[in-house]
């Protein structure tokens, strides 16, 4: 395990996380920190751990309301692919269609030349 020393609220941290992530447990520490100042700069000196909850409680918050986000992005997905597929089956029946009307076009057009010209129909 690696070990990193996050700062927040001007205080160290010494936290250990998994190799190559050292980078990413800083970015979170330092975006967490952010939040802590923001209140301390709102409340003042209001006791560091009433601050943390604070901020934990502010992060869940986001969290919560990214989550109901994704799970509506997520329905709109599902939706947008289950439209999708009905267009894509549509679409296969139009050109289903479409080419045995051609077929038919078709063989009406080579019975009215073989007609026109005195030659049996070809098939």
């Amino acid at each position: 395990m690696a070990q990193v020393t996050v700062q927040i609220d001007g205080k160290a941290y010494r936290m250990a996380c998994e190799e190559g992530q050292e980078a990413h447990l800083e970015e979170l520490a330092s975006g967490f920190d952010q939040y802590v100042g923001h209140l301390k700069s709102q409340f003042g000196e209001i006791g560091d751990l009433r601050l943390t909850v604070m901020a934990g409680i502010m992060v869940m918050d986001e969290l919560n309301d990214v989550r109901r986000r994704l799970t509506k992005l997520e329905a709109e997905t599902e939706d947008l692919r289950k439209g999708r597929e009905g267009v894509m089956s549509e679409v296969s029946r139009n050109e289903d269609a479409i080419a045995q009307a051609l077929g038919e076009l078709t063989s009406q057009i080579q019975g009215m030349a073989a007609k026109l010209s005195g030659k049996p129909p070809v098939n």
